[in-house]
């Protein structure tokens, strides 16, 4: 039998997945020293796109909200995801940034990492996990999982070996962003991880879309896995990890330990889905299994943003065919991994393939930097006459022929006219705009108020709905009439 560590990851990847982001501190607030006190490895707290998420939707500094939640929760090491090349951007952040982001992010008090790249530049994984490193924090070098012909056992083996021969990367972490792994896949490829991971332990993150994923960490174990990624169940299964709940459960049930105390999941739970109530966020989702999605494995919370495209060109009954160029598209790429940033490269293009009517007639720039080998050593060559069609495109030469800048830390500093990182990293992620809104809206706000009672959830949900100066609620033998301020 494994003891097996349980790393959380409610806080990001699950509010990530399932709630767009949108977590302000004060949200998890409440609840922040109860999951500091339930025995988990790790939480893993940030990455760069929710800071601008928090900046550009919900107008909240994310640094203040970083270090309201790292003093809310003192025992447990805090973790932050970074990729390797870029911040936020589809395109490429420049080294002295992405330096900054992993130094201030330290500086702010985590002390674990993730770090990761689609195409594994591993000397970018390693340049900002040496960072990391000099703050005592740990770091994991993960691996990004997909389903393709190239993706074999040898071809991930090959990438563990040059991770973990580097002092600076301490765990190795399958990353499965379609949730397609099970297994018969699991059987090879765990083994053959575990023989060039120089006695580093194996992590698993593996996004339930498929509704699998729980039986796969348990296969996982089996084979030698001994740290499981999972979300509080209100944000953990559909396109989030599976839920804390039932691995634990399950890992009891087979005669794994665990160091989760469990008596504190309800409480965690039921105020998550006060919040999502009160929001009108989804809590407690579950998928059906669809094989559509072994074939694009685009990450469940990408779908609702390919949806968004398709509604701005009223095309939204085309879902389906953007679904299946994408698997197309994908393959006709050399089968990038389908994860941040190639999943909304790929899944673009094919939504402007399907728009324009006709294949490839419009390229993004992103596809020809691509192309060109700006984001580093393709897995598979292009398809001869898509990569014709792309270099033929009309900003094929302009964008092609300018790789990204290289510019020191103080020429970004000076470019953005401050010398605090904090606000450099800021200053480069959003538009100065979003930054006004932002600091308008006051300071971030420790405190958020739930709407416990199902019928002033009702209310609240009437009001969301209508723009009407006045509304008339009749609840049973209780009538209320509501006036909006200023009528």
């Amino acid at each position: 039998m494994t003891h097996v560590e349980v790393l959380d990851t409610t806080l990001r990847d699950g509010q990530q997945a399932v709630w767009g982001m949108r977590m302000q501190a004060g949200m998890a607030l409440p609840v922040a020293p109860v999951i500091d006190r339930t025995g988990y490895s790790v939480i893993d707290l940030t990455a760069s796109s929710l800071f601008e998420v928090l900046v550009r939707t919900m107008h909240e500094n994310p640094w203040d909200g970083l270090d309201m939640l790292i003093e809310a929760m003192p025992h447990t090491p805090k973790r932050a995801g970074m990729r390797s090349n870029a911040s936020v951007t589809f395109g490429i952040t420049p080294d002295a940034l992405m330096d900054a982001w992993m130094r201030q992010l330290n500086v702010h008090g985590i002390r674990s990492t993730w770090v990761y790249d689609v195409l594994f530049n591993i000397d970018k994984m390693l340049r900002l996990a040496s960072v990391a490193k000099e703050f005592g924090s740990t770091c994991a070098g993960a691996l990004m999982f997909t389903l393709s012909p190239v993706h074999t056992d040898e071809y991930y083996a090959d990438k563990v070996k040059r991770l973990a021969t580097s002092d600076d990367i301490d765990s190795i972490l399958i990353y499965d962003t379609a949730g397609v792994l099970e297994k018969e896949r699991l059987s090879t490829l765990v083994p053959a991880l575990i023989e060039q991971a120089n006695g580093k332990p194996i992590e698993l993150h593996a996004n339930n879309i498929l509704g699998q994923s729980g039986k796969a960490y348990l296969d996982a174990v089996d084979l030698g896995v001994t740290v499981l990624h999972t979300s509080n169940r209100p944000l953990a299964n559909g396109p989030a990890v599976p839920s804390t709940q039932m691995t634990c459960h399950n890992l009891a049930l087979l005669g794994h330990t665990h160091d989760v105390d469990t008596s504190k999941l309800d409480v965690v739970a039921r105020h998550f889905e006060q919040v999502g109530a009160t929001m009108g966020w989804p809590v407690n989702l579950n998928n059906e299994y669809d094989a559509l999605a072994v074939q694009h494995q685009i990450p469940g919370g990408m779908v609702g943003t390919l949806r968004q495209n398709l509604a701005q060109h009223d095309m939204v009954d085309r879902l389906d065919d953007v679904l299946w160029e994408t698997a197309r598209v994908r393959k006709e790429l050399g089968y990038p991994g389908m994860a941040t940033p190639f999943s909304q490269i790929v899944g673009i293009q094919a939504v402007l393939n399907i728009v324009s009517g006709e294949r490839y007639k419009v390229v993004t720039d992103e596809v020809i930097w691509y192309a060109a080998g700006h984001y580093g050593e393709m897995v598979a060559p292009i398809d001869d006459d898509v990569l014709d069609k792309i270099m033929s495109s009309p900003r094929a030469q302009s964008a092609a022929g300018n790789p990204p800048e290289q510019p020191t830390i103080e020429e970004l500093r000076k470019r953005h006219g401050t010398q605090d990182d904090d606000e450099l990293l800021l200053r480069a992620l959003v538009p100065e705009a979003d930054l006004d809104r932002m600091r308008a809206a006051g300071p971030t706000k420790r405190h958020f108020e739930v709407l416990a009672s199902p019928e002033l959830r009702q209310v609240n949900e009437l009001l969301k709905a209508t723009d009407l100066p006045a509304v008339q609620i009749k609840l049973g033998e209780l009538q209320v009439e509501l006036y909006r301020q200023g009528f």
